[in-house]
């Protein structure tokens, strides 16, 4: 195991901890679902609103993750399960997308709860998965939630190309075993569309998974308030 975190990075704490910034920000992010509203595209939204209000890169990649139109609120809102509703039944986790939010989480990394009530961060996945120290403890988290959840069977998605990928698929399914979880998982090539398209139940917090998915469950929502997780949230709206 390589002593390393999946923190924030330098620089951080003067983007997104002062009032001044977070006010900032909630003004950007306004702004922006005002152009999303209005089907103007993402990045040219992201990029007006970025330098009227003279944003970091960091910041507009915030925003750009806590941004979205009204109509894609209502959508996603229409289709967010609770609890409950997961009972008897297969979840499909977005491996990665989970994962790397989770152990940004746990090491202190800032969160950033959206317009549509999820949380992202601001890390991500380039080519490599590498394990960190929060990785074992983010699965935990997951078997919690699994648990509680009392659904029938667990199916982790990850991303075929991504290297290690094949690494983190037996580490996941050797603490299933350990633990007697009813989990798979399944590596695929293109992992957004097979979950759009396949799935009944995800779990994910990327936003064009939620836009086009049938129905998905805030897992990180729920862990925070059902574990009392200590989070360095910055809440954009």
């Amino acid at each position: 195991m390589n002593n390393r975190n999946r923190g924030k990075n330098t620089g951080d704490d003067t983007l997104f901890s002062s009032q001044k910034q977070i006010d900032k920000l909630k003004l950007a992010v306004r702004d922006m679902q005002y152009l999303l509203s209005r089907n103007y595209a993402e990045k040219a939204s992201s990029e007006l609103v970025g330098n009227h209000y003279r944003l970091k890169i960091r910041q507009i990649q915030a925003l750009r993750g806590a941004s979205a139109s009204e109509n894609q609120i209502q959508n996603r809102k229409s289709k967010e399960l609770r609890i409950s509703d997961l009972k008897g039944n297969t979840i499909y986790l977005d491996g990665f997308n989970v994962l790397i939010l989770l152990e940004s989480l746990l090491s202190e990394a800032y969160i950033f709860e959206g317009t549509d009530g999820c949380f992202r961060d601001l890390s991500g996945v380039y080519g490599t998965y590498k394990r960190v120290n929060q990785t074992q403890k983010s699965i935990e988290l997951v078997a919690t939630f699994f648990k509680k959840s009392k659904a029938e069977n667990l199916i982790w998605i990850f991303d075929k190309p991504i290297s290690n990928s094949g690494r983190i698929k037996q580490i996941i399914l050797d603490f299933a075993k350990e633990n007697h979880l009813n989990w798979n998982v399944e590596l695929e090539f293109s992992p957004d569309k097979f979950l759009a398209e396949n799935a009944e139940i995800i779990v994910s917090s990327d936003a064009w998974i939620l836009d086009n998915c049938r129905n998905w469950f805030n897992l990180v929502g729920y862990l925070i308030n059902e574990e009392k997780l200590s989070v360095n949230l910055v809440k954009m709206f």
